[in-house]
């Protein structure tokens, strides 16, 4: 019934391994789990499923060994559990004594006799399946229901229950009883109240509702008198203004852009008038770099703080007996168990979870640092606290990392030598600066600066972009990318790059085929000799199905060289909804075999969460892709790369 059996040291050293009959190979299975969960950290959840198989695990901490079962998906055995707790049982305790004496030698150099070992323990685990007797359903004579006749289940229209009047009744006497022991001097109103109900006894039901409705009105006019009171007259509002701004024009005609013929020309576009120093924000900076994500932490020495047991008093009594019990509890002297890190770990998952980290990847991370660390023997003078904060900064450090990175002025060039050119789509939902990330339109009047783009970066690099204005559905998407292209050039003019155009907006109106308009920005870019092709999509919810279908029908017809989810650093449970549905739909309305799914992760409005960046970590955890751009202020140059020490430094921050 089992593919496979395998043991192996973490250092990648294979111990012993069971092969099955029929079963295929361990080694590609085994290669993914520890790609796909050892090396990334999340070992929250002891399975793991690869193509057709079933995998499971469990980590020896004590001794650096993993131990792993693999069998066909579409079984259910009920033994494995308990299979490879009893082999890891009898493993290390067989071998115990060569792993303390030889250490790394005894693993490279040791023999490990453990087949008729492992068929036995495989026998026993069986028969135990096997001798548990299948749950059977209860008879209709054992049930509550055979107890009950048919006559006691007939009830006639317009009279209670027998049981439910009794009830009341007694209810009915246990407050009246309450109310003499409590007030004496409100038994008139209780025989008041039991006349009342007696009165309500003999009445027919219509009347009782009735007498009811206008106890409840009248009661209620009461109250609402009362609470009136003499309002003040309201002062007349003034006359709605239009706002003025500081760097606006007042002239309405020079801002109506409505009968605009340009189409996006940049030839036709008006240049604006704007002082390039405030839209570049820093003048010190490297053109066309871009730098890495910085966060100022505080570099105190921060003290850990012992968990004091209720035998405190006795460490002041006992000078010698309480210092040795205090290093007895720092020296390492035992491994660490799950109950020693439960405390520390609640204190974690809640820590954070406010710091806006989804809580479903809280509690992920949490188990997965405690199955790494349970048995595991602590260093000498360490805390159980430092332990674990230790454990977790590292698995958040190897989440944030990714995979494979997101190269993408390498993968640029690459495009051009195939003189073809590359192809970014922007998607997301509503409202989280997809347009505005592509390259940023508008000024803030609040800090008088323009918005960080991934046009200007590219521009800077030396690249010419196309932008296709593929929202059409959104009202003034088309005007805003307009915006940005007007900008663009005017910060980088024909006349410095001999004459070539550096950005261009292709556009065909609102109400089109958002896919068909790709295509032919494509074909364009194609024919013109652009280097990127920057598509921008039309806003859209997870849950919207129609817009979700036209999304994947865009990606699978134009097939993007890079597929990026625009989401805001201020979500924190949404974040992972989004991703998990917005790759679903893209899977699920694919054509292709082999579907296209989100390639990386653009973090928007990052400047505004302070030291609560947990929806990095939580966008990272659910989809193992790199955050390729992190906006973090509101200039051209306000963009960065995902720096993750730095986003670690902030998330662990008290």
């Amino acid at each position: 019934m089992l593919d496979f059996f395998t043991i192996f040291s973490k250092g990648g050293l294979v111990l012993w391994c069971f092969q099955g009959v029929r079963g295929p190979a361990a080694t590609a299975p085994v290669n993914a789990l520890i790609r796909s969960v050892l090396l990334q950290e999340r070992g929250g959840n002891n399975s793991f499923t690869h193509e057709a198989l079933t995998l499971k695990y469990k980590l020896d901490n004590q001794f650096e060994l993993v131990f792993v079962v693999g069998f066909q998906k579409i079984l259910t055995l009920t033994y494995v559990d308990k299979l490879i707790d009893d082999v890891h049982k009898e493993f290390r305790d067989k071998y115990r004594n060569e792993f303390q004496q030889k250490g790394a030698l005894g693993l490279l150099n040791g023999t490990f006799d453990f087949k008729d070992d492992f068929m036995r323990l495989l026998r026993d685990a069986e028969e135990s399946s096997k001798v548990r007797a299948p749950t059977v359903m209860k008879t209709f004579e054992q049930s509550l229901k055979s107890q009950k006749t048919v006559k006691c289940m007939i009830e006639t229209r317009g009279e209670k229950p027998k049981e439910k009047v009794k009830n009341k009744k007694n209810k009915g006497s246990k407050k009246d009883g309450t109310e003499a022991v409590a007030a004496p001097s409100k038994a008139s109103a209780g025989d008041k109240q039991l006349s009342a109900v007696g009165d309500k006894e003999e009445l027919t039901k219509d009347e009782i509702l009735q007498k009811n409705r206008e106890e409840f009105f009248r009661r209620h006019m009461k109250a609402g008198e009362k609470s009136r009171s003499p309002k003040p007259d309201a002062q007349k509002e003034k006359g709605k203004k239009p706002r003025v701004w500081d760097l606006g024009n007042s002239n309405a005609k020079v801002l109506d852009y409505s009968n605009s013929a340009t189409n996006g020309s940049a030839e036709a576009c008006p240049v604006e008038e704007f002082d390039p120093d405030m839209a570049l924000g820093d003048k010190n900076r490297e053109p066309g770099r871009l730098y890495d994500l910085e966060y100022e932490s505080d570099d105190e020495a921060e003290e850990e703080k012992v968990v004091q047991n209720p035998s405190k008093p006795s460490v002041k009594k006992g000078g010698l007996g309480g210092m040795f019990g205090m290093l007895k509890g720092l020296v390492g002297s035992k491994s660490l168990t799950r109950e020693d890190m439960d405390p520390v770990l609640e204190k974690m998952k809640d820590h954070l979870i406010a710091k806006n980290v989804a809580a479903e990847i809280a509690v992920q991370l949490c188990e997965s640092v405690a199955k790494k660390l349970e048995g595991k023997v602590m260093g000498t003078f360490t805390t159980v606290t430092s332990t674990v904060k230790q454990a977790l900064q590292e698995a958040l450090v190897q989440i944030l990392q990714p995979q494979r990175r997101v190269d993408v002025l390498r993968d640029v060039m690459d495009a051009q030598r195939h003189r073809r050119p590359y192809v970014v789509t922007f998607c997301g939902v509503n409202g989280v600066g997809k347009s505005t990330n592509l390259a940023k339109a508008g000024q803030d009047p609040g800090s008088q600066r323009w918005g960080d783009g991934i046009s200007f970066w590219l521009i800077e690099n030396g690249f010419s972009v196309l932008i296709a204005a593929c929202d059409t559905f959104r009202a003034g998407a088309v005007e805003q990318l307009r915006t940005h292209t007007r900008r663009l050039n005017a910060l980088h003019p024909p006349e410095s790059h001999g004459g070539r155009t550096m950005v261009q907006l292709y556009e065909k109106g609102y109400g089109k085929d958002a896919a068909g308009i790709a295509m032919e920005a494509i074909s364009y870019a194609r024919n013109q000799g652009f280097d990127v092709v920057l598509v921008d999509t039309a806003g859209r919810m997870q849950d919207n199905a129609p817009l979700m279908t036209a999304l994947a029908k865009l990606i699978a017809v134009n097939a993007p060289d890079l597929v990026l989810f625009v989401g805001e650093a201020l979500v924190g449970n949404e974040a992972v909804d989004q991703l998990v549905k917005f790759n679903k739909a893209l899977a699920d309305h694919s054509m292709a075999q082999t579907p296209r799914l989100i390639d990386g992760i653009v973090l928007t409005k990052f400047d505004t969460i302070d030291d609560k960046v947990g929806a990095a970590i939580s966008m990272t955890y659910i989809t193992s892709k790199p955050i390729v751009f992190v906006g973090t202020g509101q200039t051209y140059c306000d963009l960065r790369s995902l720096n993750a020490k730095a986003v670690v430094a902030a998330l662990m921050k008290a």
